[in-house]
Parts: C-alpha cells; sequence; structure tokens
C-alpha cells in the first residue's frame, strides 16, 4: 500500500503536534541527569545543551523523512552555535559528521563533502562542544571498550554525555548507507545492506554521544560515533576502532536536550 500523501492541511497540522512534543520533551530531558556518580565532588558540572532534530525512536519506527533542515538546529547565537554533532540526511541518504563546525555527508563512496545547512534531516544532535575532563586512552583499546571511560570522567552513567576523540588508530571502521524509498524498510534491514569502509593507521577525529538509559528514545543507546580522518579523504559512521599510541579521549556533562524539531 502506497503511504499517505500529506496535504498542506496535514504538514500544518503535524507542525502543531510537532511544536508541542517538542516542548514536552525539551522539560522531560532537561530533568536532572539521572545515573551513579562516582564521586559527586569529582563530577563536572552539566554544561551546555545538545540541540536536537529528531529522536532515535523516530527513526526505528521506521521514518527517514526530513523534518527540518540542520541549520535550524545551530540557532542564531555564535556565541552558542554548536561545533560537534552527528546524524543522516532525508531518506536516510549518508551520514552526517559535524566536525570544527563544519557539516559534511559521507555517502556510500565513503568520500566526506561539506554540504549545504539547509539539507534535510530526520536525526540531528549537535553541541558546543566545552571539553570538561579528558585522558589519553590506552594503546589497543576497542571501540566497544570506550564507555567505561567516558562515565569516569564524566562521573555518571545517565544523561547525554558529548564525546570527541582524537588521534592515531590502526584500525578504523566506518560505513553509510544509501537513500530509502517508501514504504522504509526496517532500520535494521538497512544496516544489513550498509557499505562498509575497513581502515588501517590512520589520524582521525570521532565526535558523538553517549546517552544514558535514562534517555533512550530519544539518543541512540550507548555510545553512537561518527569520524572523519584527519586529511578528510574517509569517514562514516564508526563501527569500531583500535587506538593508537595517542588518541586522546574528552568529554562534556550536558545539561540535557532541546528539540527543536519532532515526530
Amino acid at each position: 500500500m502506497a503511504p499517505p500523501k500529506r496535504t498542506p492541511s496535514t504538514l500544518r497540522r503535524l507542525s502543531s503536534a510537532a511544536a508541542a512534543l517538542a516542548s514536552a520533551l525539551a522539560l522531560i530531558v532537561a530533568a536532572p541527569l539521572a545515573g551513579t556518580l562516582a564521586s559527586a565532588d569529582d563530577a563536572p558540572s552539566p554544561r551546555g545543551w545538545v540541540s536536537q532534530i529528531g529522536t532515535y525512536d523516530y527513526l526505528v519506527q521506521p521514518d527517514y523523512d526530513g523534518l527540518a533542515p540542520v541549520r535550524d538546529a545551530l540557532g542564531q547565537s555564535k556565541d552558542d552555535r554548536p561545533t560537534i554533532g552527528l546524524g543522516t540526511f532525508n531518506r536516510l541518504n549518508g551520514e552526517l559528521i559535524m566536525v570544527g563546525g563544519t557539516v559534511y555527508r559521507v555517502g556510500t563512496d565513503g568520500k566526506p563533502r561539506a554540504v549545504s545547512l539547509s539539507r534535510s534531516t530526520p536525526f540531528f544532535e549537535a553541541v558546543r562542544f566545552t571539553p570538561q575532563a579528558a585522558m589519553r586512552i590506552p594503546e589497543g583499546t576497542q571501540c566497544s571498550a570506550l564507555v567505561p571511560f567516558i562515565d569516569d570522567l564524566a562521573a555518571t552513567s545517565g544523561g547525554m554525555i558529548a564525546v570527541r576523540l582524537t588521534g592515531a588508530f590502526t584500525t578504523l571502521t566506518a560505513r553509510s548507507v544509501p537513500a530509502q524509498a517508501q514504504p522504509y524498510p526496517p532500520l535494521a534491514d538497512v544496516v544489513a545492506s550498509q557499505t562498509v569502509f575497513p581502515l588501517r593507521d590512520v589520524r582521525a577525529t570521532l565526535v558523538g554521544f553517549r546517552t544514558g538509559t535514562d534517555l533512550l528514545g530519544v539518543g541512540a543507546p550507548g555510545l553512537h560515533l561518527h569520524g572523519l580522518t584527519k586529511t578528510r579523504d574517509a569517514g562514516g559512521h564508526i563501527l569500531g576502532c583500535t587506538t593508537g599510541p595517542d588518541v586522546r579521549l574528552s568529554i562534556q556533562r550536558t545539561r540535557g536536550v532541546r528539540l527543536v524539531a519532532a515526530p
């Protein structure tokens, strides 16, 4: 069956509903961060808000229709403009990576390209990254083993923690997916047909968010990373990595999430 056509009146109703939902969810996710503190005295104070379009739950419905242009999550003030972020584009057309305030798209050719902020997105989360704690990650650490380091630096297992890793990686596995057509297949089916880019001995910047159980459905569960090589010739959604001798992990414990566009 073909998906229902969205008429102007339907879109207006959806827009009003989205605004109401965004306001409600903003209050929910702005609540005090949950989780077990390793030491209340050492815990960084929450700083800054994650600006977000869509939710992870929206993607897994599945629905990959763009909800707003990327620029809507960037705000008007240069002082608060996000510098790192991740997401995807309308119809799940490639991986979105924001590094240094520039938004890149990595398609199935694996090549990062800077894109217009008018591009529509169903899911994008970004923050003005102001590191509060950092450490060197032991050589040979897998990406799958990073969460305890992040939680230790943040002194919490809850909330939304912004993450940046920089340095040399002995292995780095990235991926991208092609644009999807309605009726949209489940996200798991899309990922099953992903294009994988295995990289070795590269310097790269990985950015993303560790989402606690108190915000599941708002962000992707656990640690979600996208990345670019230093030479900007490869990147995508990070499936795995092995750290080299000089990888630095920096974190920011955010105040919560502000949804600027909701499904």
